[in-house]
């Protein structure tokens, strides 16, 4: 008997990538989101030692379900993930997989990687959010977003606790929007809901080319 084929899902998926400090950024975006917009949210930490209290944290201001991510968790819609401590990110075929993370010392890269995993492996809509933190991890993937049809965001470096990030990413040449925190919330809400009108009318057309038949 042949394996059955998997097909990985087609949602939308918002990767937000931040720092520690980063708190107030990830509250002001979740808080000013709808718990139904049929979106995954992934929060991929660049340091560590603040996963379980974001995990605590995040469930105050929104009412999608948050998970801290282990291998092998499955990724749904109107969750957020989050990643493990001193871990690589990795998704394939609609499955998060976690790996030794491939850069221990120095500043981390764990935003490039999951980013780049994301252009790889997955058939939805894609939205890279770079938020605060030292360094420019995430930067170096967002040409890949881009070049999958995705969207790249940055937070407006004068309103970070940390710019390196954004004014790395913004540097790079491949951010679509540079937004506060509250348009970032809504560019994401709007991103999500042309995502939905878009799958309706894919939906509405495959019926009629059934009927047809």
């Amino acid at each position: 008997m042949r394996n059955k084929k998997i097909t990985p899902p087609d949602f939308p998926l918002f990767c937000l990538g931040g720092a520690s400090a980063d708190l107030d950024s990830y509250t002001g975006i979740l808080g000013r989101l709808p718990a139904d917009l049929g979106i995954a949210v992934v929060i991929v930490n660049h340091l560590t030692l603040v996963a379980g209290l974001l995990k605590e944290v995040l469930p105050r201001c929104t009412l999608m379900p948050v998970e801290l991510v282990e291998e092998g968790t499955l990724v749904r819609p109107n969750h957020i993930f989050i990643i493990e401590e001193e871990r690589d990110l990795h998704v394939l075929d609609g499955i998060f997989h976690l790996r030794t993370i491939s850069k221990p010392k120095g500043w981390p890269d764990v935003i490039t990687v999951f980013l780049l995993s994301l252009t790889h492996n997955w058939r939805g809509k894609l939205v890279a959010v770079i938020l605060s933190g030292y360094d420019g991890d995430g930067a170096s993937a967002l040409r890949g977003i881009k070049e999958v049809g995705g969207i790249t965001i940055a937070r407006q470096a004068d309103t970070a606790g940390q710019p390196d990030m954004p004014l790395t990413a913004i540097a790079s040449g491949s951010v679509d929007y540079v937004l506060s925190i509250e348009n970032i919330a809504r560019q994401i809400e709007r991103v999500a809901l042309a995502a939905e009108a878009e799958a309706s009318i894919k939906s509405r057309m495959l019926l009629h080319l059934a009927d047809r038949k």
